[in-house]
């Protein structure tokens, strides 16, 4: 489920959810919600997404994210003109 703030993470974990995305928090902000949905919800996974580029990557890692989601590296991959005959 993606979730914009820590409260929605929290209901969307005691909903049941088996995944949480934060998306578009700060750092800090981050890390404070997804220490409260691990803290609740142990084995709800915690995935942080949104405007993490590979500069800014390290400030979005934590021992309560599990996943990180970046974007960029398909935002700026060319397209490829292919066809199949068959």
């Amino acid at each position: 489920v993606e979730c914009s703030s820590a409260a929605e993470a929290l209901a969307a974990a005691g909903a049941g959810a088996d995944i949480v995305l934060l998306d578009n928090l700060a750092p800090q902000e981050l890390h404070a919600a997804a220490a409260q949905v691990k803290a609740t919800h142990p084995g709800v996974t915690v995935e942080a997404s949104g405007g993490i580029v590979l500069g800014t990557l390290p400030q979005f890692l934590g021992p309560h994210i599990d996943v990180v989601s970046m974007g960029c590296l398909t935002h700026s991959a060319p397209a490829l003109d292919f066809a199949l005959r068959v």
